[in-house]
């Protein structure tokens, strides 16, 4: 993906109607992600936001399977991470960021994680969110996300990334432009 801008952020009925299907059935099968949530109320929220639904399908398309992980008492807003077991395969082997990618100067890769992840209109996982979102299950046991590099790290040129090993979460720093096949990133939105 590119920086363009995408005209079109709005789902067909079909589309819209096939996707909440698909979150509906995920909401009810993993109620240990969202305890005490209803699926009544997160799909009250998704209806007054048709653009977010259109990012949630964006997450949907590339792999992510998002789904709710929290609920902020104070926006009322509902929290989405991307639960796929393994870092969504449509968001793999990208750089870093933008800067990394035309400091490559070969064998450069499509696109970068914050590129991408801005024009589906989320937002990359924190180190802290991505442990959170390990208390809910088992996540890239073979696979990496990268995850919101500290300034202070970019600055320098690097870039952190996270996965479970062990059966413990492991924070990483790898040269800013560097991709692999099993790393790609998550990703969360606000609805």
């Amino acid at each position: 993906m590119s920086k363009k801008t995408i005209s079109k952020k709005a789902l067909s009925a079909d589309q819209r109607g096939e996707l909440l299907s698909v979150l509906s059935v995920r909401f009810e099968k993993n109620m240990n992600r969202h305890k005490g949530l209803e699926w009544a109320k997160v799909l009250a929220r998704l209806d007054a936001s048709p653009e977010k639904l259109w990012s949630l399908n964006e997450m949907e398309i590339t792999g992510g399977e998002p789904d709710v992980v929290d609920h902020d008492k104070k926006t009322g807003e509902y929290i989405f991470y991307d639960c796929s077991a393994e870092s969504p395969k449509g968001r793999r082997s990208l750089c870093y960021d933008d800067e990394a990618l035309e400091e490559r100067k070969e064998a450069k890769p499509d696109g970068s994680a914050i590129d991408m992840a801005a024009t589906m209109g989320i937002t990359l996982l924190t180190e802290e969110e991505y442990r959170g979102l390990q208390e809910l299950g088992k996540f890239d046991l073979k696979t990496s996300s990268w995850v919101i590099t500290p300034a202070n790290i970019r600055k320098l040129g690097g870039a952190v990334f996270c996965d479970r090993r062990y059966d413990t979460v492991f924070l990483y720093h790898n040269g800013a432009i560097s991709y692999y096949a099993a790393r790609g990133f998550r990703g969360s939105l606000r609805v």
